[in-house]
């Protein structure tokens, strides 16, 4: 007798939230964002939500006010939520913004054995200053910072009405980015599921 075996459930898709970082007025972060989001939309092996910290109102002192405290009810939900982030730097003054760290710094459990992708804009160096300063942040929190990035220099010039004028490395960097993530997330995911990180 012949036994077949029941094929293999789908695998559920990976919940990632991308952290837009830059709360400048002027900011040319959405343009980057829409780019991502385009690209990770793209995939059935990922369930897309944004945080963006332009419109997360957080507390920067220890006694948060009322409007704080509703800010940190809406937005950690989502972060906790999250198998795994995409964080999106532009470079302020060789580092990253001082919005997305307070963000960052308001959290801790929901960072936890999550893998985070780091992509980055900006000048010459493409945002890759503040890339290396984050992995030094999200490694105290018990994240796993994923190697490759994608990373635009001098993007504004880079972009033409929200297109990118030559998508073809970023388009290859961004599936290796994501690619990873997916490796890693699912990864975590399931070990988290069967034994709880740090106990």
């Amino acid at each position: 007798m012949k036994i077949t075996e029941a094929p293999e459930a789908p695998e559920a898709p990976l919940a990632v939230t991308l952290v837009v970082g830059s709360n400048r007025h002027g900011r040319f972060g959405p343009v980057v964002a829409d780019w991502l989001l385009d690209r990770m939309r793209d995939r059935d092996d990922l369930a897309v939500e944004v945080v963006d910290v332009a419109g997360t109102h957080l507390p920067t002192t220890l006694a948060p006010t009322p409007e704080a405290t509703a800010a940190l009810s809406a937005v950690t939900p989502q972060l906790a939520a999250a198998d795994a982030f995409v964080v999106l730097t532009p470079e302020y003054n060789h580092s990253y913004p001082a919005g997305l760290k307070n963000l960052i710094d308001w959290h801790f459990a929901e960072w936890r054995a999550k893998p985070v992708a780091l992509a980055s804009y900006g000048g010459v160096s493409g945002g890759l200053r503040a890339v290396e300063h984050l992995r030094q942040v999200f490694a105290e929190l018990h994240a796993v910072s994923l190697r490759d990035t994608v990373s635009f220099h001098n993007a504004r010039s880079a972009f033409d009405g929200g297109r990118l004028k030559d998508p073809t490395a970023a388009d290859a960097a961004a599936k290796v980015m994501l690619d990873q993530l997916v490796w890693w997330g699912r990864g975590l995911r399931e070990a988290r599921e069967k034994r709880p990180y740090g106990r």
